[in-house]
């Protein structure tokens, strides 16, 4: 299992961050430098098939051996790009050996600490090997822990012939952390039956539900003269903006302030001049019916704060996102049932649950590949106390590799 250590602490030190902010695809041509690798590995294990497409995804098949016919196609999936929220240029990792349970001190930032009173799945880590980064940047497990594991499995399936499965499909995405890891996948290449992104938290958990998410963009339209000789015809639309964030409700619908199964409305961008403003925004709920409700709500208040501006408009344009997979998920249990086996075959307790959140499964779901998210063993996501058990992520190893033999199994 040393494997999955040692392309860990590789992968992480490639700069891989997706910038929401570009219309190229993918949005960083550096996260083909760990595509690129990928293949490169991929191949040293004889996989023929591995490739990296126009669009930067990577694709391989590790061919069945076994002897069953129909066994359906299954594919694992983690994307390579790390969250624009934090720098993942110049990563240090750092192997804490043996955790004792203390606060972890990230040496580049003495102010950047890991507290078990912080972080409640750290008690179940003691003894554990924690891997940190230095501080100043993210670590990079959301979702190279992903990448690593499946990389680790695939080198058992295809060096153990004792493990009997059908074809395997590996999937690597770009660009998943800006909402586009899907845009260009060619699910008629894949040929894939079901699948599951490994892109989940604490070990033995299991995500079947997700937000829906929207997109909205709010560009304003002020009005611009001389500062000097600005009274009574400046309307100045950074402050039509600023009107607009104030506006928004303090003590709710905001990530801050909601859990469970809230959703929120959340400013991510904001830039303009005098003249033009645009402010960026991200919609979640886990129904399509409470999108609609914060949307027409965002409206309002944005139609609120230019009637005190009567010479200036705005535009309000909604961009559909993701949706909840748990309706696609519902209508194939079996695969639900068979990662729950593969976890149990692990000595796990499995663990089923909503994410506050979305992953490639969740568009690829909807675009016809059924695909819940299995734990990778990521912490901490997005920010420079992100952190992984090397534990945890052998444990996601051996699901992967359950996972195979279990659909062989009862095929």
């Amino acid at each position: 299992m040393s494997s999955v250590l040692n392309r860990f602490l590789s992968y992480v030190q490639i700069d891989t961050q997706s910038d929401p902010q570009s219309t190229s695809f993918p949005s960083t041509e550096k996260q083909r430098d760990l595509s690129n690798q990928l293949v490169i590995e991929l191949q040293e294990l004889g996989i023929e098939d591995a490739h990296l497409d126009e669009h930067g995804y990577v694709y391989a098949t590790i061919p069945g051996n076994s002897d069953k016919k129909n066994i359906p196609v299954i594919c694992f999936c983690s994307h390579v790009d790390t969250s624009p929220d934090v720098s993942g240029a110049n990563v240090a990792p750092i192997v804490h050996q043996k955790w004792n349970g203390t606060d972890i001190v990230l040496p580049d930032d003495p102010t950047q600490v890991i507290r078990l009173s912080e972080h409640p799945d750290l008690k179940n880590q003691i003894g554990h090997d924690i891997v940190t980064a230095s501080g100043s940047t993210l670590l990079g497990a959301d979702n190279k822990a992903g990448v690593a594991e499946i990389m680790a499995a695939a080198e058992i399936l295809v060096t153990d012939s004792r493990i009997k499965h059908g074809d395997i499909k590996i999937l690597f995405t770009p660009d998943e952390e800006v909402g586009r890891g899907t845009e260009k996948v060619d699910l008629v290449k894949l040929g894939a039956d079901y699948g599951y992104t490994v892109d989940g938290e604490a070990v033995g958990t299991m995500e079947d539900e997700t937000f829906s998410a929207d997109g909205v963009k709010v560009t304003i339209h002020g009005v611009s003269t001389h500062p000097g000789y600005a009274i009574g015809k400046l309307e100045n639309a950074l402050k039509i903006a600023g009107d607009i964030l104030a506006a928004l409700p303090k003590d709710s619908l905001s990530p801050e302030t909601t859990e469970d199964k809230q959703g929120f409305i959340h400013p991510v961008h904001m830039e303009g001049i005098q003249e033009k403003a645009v402010l960026d925004f991200i919609i979640r709920d886990f129904t399509e019916a409470g999108l609609h409700e914060k949307e027409a709500f965002l409206q309002e208040i944005v139609d609120k704060v230019l009637a005190g501006y009567p010479n200036s408009k705005s535009e309000f344009k909604v961009t559909q996102q993701y949706r909840n997979m748990k309706e696609i998920l519902n209508l194939h249990p079996q695969i639900i049932d068979n990662a729950v086996e593969a976890m149990k075959r692990s000595g796990l307790n499995p663990i089923t649950r909503s994410i506050r959140g979305g992953t490639d499964g969740s568009r690829l779901s909807f675009m016809g590949l059924p695909c819940p998210n299995i734990f990778a063993g990521e912490h901490a996501f997005h920010s420079r106390l992100e952190w992984v058990s090397v534990q945890d992520m052998e444990k996601a190893v051996e699901v992967i590799v359950s996972l195979t033999q279990v659909w062989e199994e009862r095929s």
